[in-house]
């Protein structure tokens, strides 16, 4: 059996005060919850009690459920065992291709991995950033080596901004016949 009780109906004008006097009958009240809505900040009409025993709670529960309180009648129970809530929250299953998303299209869900800082993202996007616009002759060595071209006294051809190779030029035969 559980000590905390959940008191629904009640008034818009309760207070925390009028609940653990109300409840302080039965026992010893040990706390008083009243819920609050996250966005606007109104009250709910219901609140969560904590007595010290669970004698206490099943009595309270047996003498005040339909008792009045400031213009209403109450109820009185105990309280269910709270769900319990899928960890990560955010913005996980609204993108397509991330596990858990609408298509599903991702990698399967593998061992957690610590998550980066919003700093050192911006960081490594930065850096790679700046890599890409620096010349080539400015980049530091790689910690690979590469072997060494041999040179040529050909110059390599320069290359078009178009996106498609060339097409190889094809000779016909020549033949006798015009």
């Amino acid at each position: 059996m559980s000590k905390e009780l959940y008191v629904g109906s009640l008034s818009y004008e309760a207070t925390e005060y009028d609940l653990e006097k109300l409840f302080s009958v039965s026992g010893r009240v040990t706390s008083v919850h009243l819920i609050v809505d996250l966005t606007t900040g109104e009250f709910k009409g219901c609140g969560y009690v904590r007595m010290s025993t669970e004698a206490e709670a099943k009595d309270a529960v047996d003498s005040l459920d339909g008792a009045m309180l400031i213009d209403r009648q109450i109820t009185v129970s105990l309280a269910r065992a709270q769900k319990m809530k899928p960890q990560g929250g955010g913005l996980r299953g609204r993108f397509k291709g991330k596990p858990g998303g609408s298509d599903n299209a991702g990698p399967a869900p593998g061992p957690a991995k610590p998550a980066a800082s919003k700093k050192t993202a911006d960081f490594k996007a930065g850096a790679s950033k700046a890599a890409a616009a620096r010349p080539a002759s400015a980049r530091p060595a790689s910690s690979k080596s590469t072997p060494a071209r041999a040179a040529s006294s050909k110059p390599a051809p320069a290359r078009t901004a178009s996106s498609k190779p060339a097409a190889p030029q094809t000779r016909t035969p020549k033949t006798g016949k015009r």
